[in-house]
């Protein structure tokens, strides 16, 4: 037995894990033992190398597309027998002025985040229900709180997500279906490669911490948030910022 569970393995589906916080997230709990899966779209390579790295299952989905997230879901249960944990972990960003918003980023940014993880959560309540337990973590971001000056669009995702994963809570709670939230700040991915050196370090001027998290910390809380220890926290919306909001 790992050291770092008290719990037998779970069955856990991530979506968006090929590769940031996603990834680490795939690492975490593999390390711990569990039967993963995880979604992809663009990033078959490293798909597979994240599948041979840690002996998690990749399954190709796009997440905007609520047949294929079905498909996934249905896939990982019929393989393990049940997804026990569901982390929506795919998303996308986009830095744009609202007044030069498309109709076509609004839709792209919109299908990922919210409807990709409407969709997830959709696809993954009946066989929870049917058990009577579960647990369903959602990723937001700092800006779902705050909102942000050229993420009008992202903002607005995020928070959406936050205020479905408080509905599903109340509606799953008496079920024994625990739904949660981790809201991210500045994490040091790719999703932030836009920023310059300096930037990034105004940036972290602004952070209590005075630093960037990493993705494995993201992972870590997440990794709490799915477990035995957080069996009494439901329909909480984390923040892993380092102070950025409090």
């Amino acid at each position: 037995m790992n050291g770092n569970r008290s719990e037998e393995a779970r069955n856990i589906l991530i979506t968006g894990g090929s590769r940031g916080i996603g990834a680490a997230m795939v690492r975490r709990f593999a390390a711990a033992g569990d039967r993963v899966f995880f979604t992809f779209f663009r990033s078959a390579d490293r798909a597979e190398a994240l599948a041979k790295e840690t002996g998690a299952e990749a399954l190709f989905a796009d997440i905007r597309d609520s047949a294929q997230v079905k498909r996934a879901v249905q896939e990982a249960e019929s393989r393990a027998g049940s997804v026990d944990v569901l982390i929506c972990c795919a998303g996308t960003a986009l830095n744009r002025m609202l007044a030069d918003t498309t109709d076509e980023d609004y839709a792209q940014v919109m299908d990922t985040n919210l409807f990709g993880t409407f969709t997830a959560i959709r696809a993954a309540l009946p066989g929870m229900f049917w058990r009577r337990k579960g647990c369903i973590l959602t990723v937001s971001s700092i800006w779902g709180q705050e909102g942000a000056s050229c993420e009008a669009v992202y903002s607005a995702s995020k928070a959406a997500v936050i205020g479905l994963t408080q509905a599903a809570a109340r509606e799953a709670a008496g079920a024994g279906i625990r739904v949660n939230c981790i809201a991210p700040g500045l994490i040091d991915t790719e999703m932030n490669d836009h920023l310059s050196v300096e930037e990034k370090q105004a940036l972290c001027g602004e952070i209590p911490a005075g630093r960037m998290g990493t993705a494995e910390e993201a992972a870590e809380t997440a990794f709490f948030l799915c477990s035995d220890a957080a069996g009494y926290i439901t329909g909480q919306v984390i923040s892993v910022s380092g102070g950025w909001h409090i």
